[in-house]
């Protein structure tokens, strides 16, 4: 876990944090909100050559070239198959926008700080140090993404232009 993200749950000990989930296969991820601009469809991705393969390409978003990474390949699975539900989350990583290409987004859950648990040393074969922990809802898990984490596998974080 990051220190940022260590400095977030320390701060909001006894709170709530809103978190937009989404599916990589079957695992719910959740990020929280306040990263998250926007979620868009545009998957039409420019391939960037020369970059790690965690990174799908880039778009063109109202101008902005944003990277795209590809989150199945940065958490160590097979890569992402575009379909009509696979989205990109857009996240704000220290002052860069990302493209996060998920599988199909859920909802917003409604956490209560007191009861995210430590992430496990792995969950479903991909390496605990991404999670920054997770939280129990009524039939499920959702595991809290910790995009730093991410984005920072094989230098994801690094813009391609």
């Amino acid at each position: 876990m990051t220190t940022t993200m260590q400095r977030q749950q320390r701060n909001m000990a006894g709170k709530e944090l809103e978190l937009t989930t989404f599916y990589v296969g079957d695992l719910l991820l959740g990020v929280d909100i306040h990263q998250v601009e926007e979620i868009n469809r545009q998957l039409n991705m420019t391939p960037a050559p020369h970059t790690p393969e965690t990174i799908r390409g880039v778009v063109n978003l109202r101008g902005e070239v944003v990277t795209v990474l590809d989150l199945r390949r940065a958490l160590g699975l097979e890569p992402t198959i575009i379909t009509e539900d696979s989205r990109n989350v857009i996240v704000n990583s220290r002052g860069e926008r990302v493209g996060l290409l998920v599988d199909r987004i859920a909802d917003v859950v409604i956490a209560a700080t007191d009861q995210i648990e430590p992430p496990p040393a792995n969950v479903n074969g991909i390496d605990g140090r991404f999670f920054a922990g997770v939280y129990k809802l009524e039939s499920e898990l959702v595991v809290i993404l910790d995009v730093e984490e991410a984005l920072a596998s094989e230098g994801a974080s690094k813009q391609t232009t």
